[in-house]
């Protein structure tokens, strides 16, 4: 199981990601380009002191990260409000890429049609959306669940 984010316009957005990335030990794709300056000391600076044990890989453009995807048979599950299975209908498998899109404007075409699944977090009437890690934090949960993958925590006292 994987995490992308796709363009990413938001820094402390990326940096939230890579902190949920970090906790749950799934590691986080980041395509480029985003909508802010990204060197890796301000991937660091974002991610508090969570950039020790995040696996983050950066790809320069979505070209980039798709041909490395597909090179893996990886499945991209795209996290969307447009024509989508609902979360609690959909079944995820273990190498699984869940990408989210641009807080600004979602995904272009072209990775819609990529996607080998489209899921959407069901809301109540009016609602239009989910911060973007807040729905990338739901699905990952819910697919570390149904994978059983979730991280095995040594009981806190």
């Amino acid at each position: 199981m994987r995490l992308a984010l796709f363009q990413p316009d938001i820094p402390q957005n990326l940096g939230a990601a890579i902190r949920l990335g970090a906790c749950l030990g799934v590691p986080l794709d980041v395509i480029e380009p985003c909508g802010f300056p990204v060197s890796d000391k301000a991937l660091r600076r974002a991610a508090l002191d969570y950039a020790q044990i995040a696996d983050v890989t950066r790809h320069p453009a979505w070209s980039f990260f798709r041909t490395e995807s597909e090179r893996q048979n990886r499945r991209l599950v795209l996290m969307t409000t447009k024509g989508a299975t609902p979360l609690p209908d959909f079944r995820f498998q273990p190498g699984d890429v869940l990408l989210v899109g641009r807080e600004s404007a979602g995904v272009p075409d072209e990775v819609h049609e990529a996607a080998g699944a489209r899921v959407v977090i069901p809301l109540v009437p009016g609602a239009r959306s989910l911060n973007v890690v807040t729905a990338a934090a739901i699905g990952l949960g819910e697919a570390l669940r149904q994978i059983n993958a979730f991280p095995n925590a040594a009981p806190r006292g």
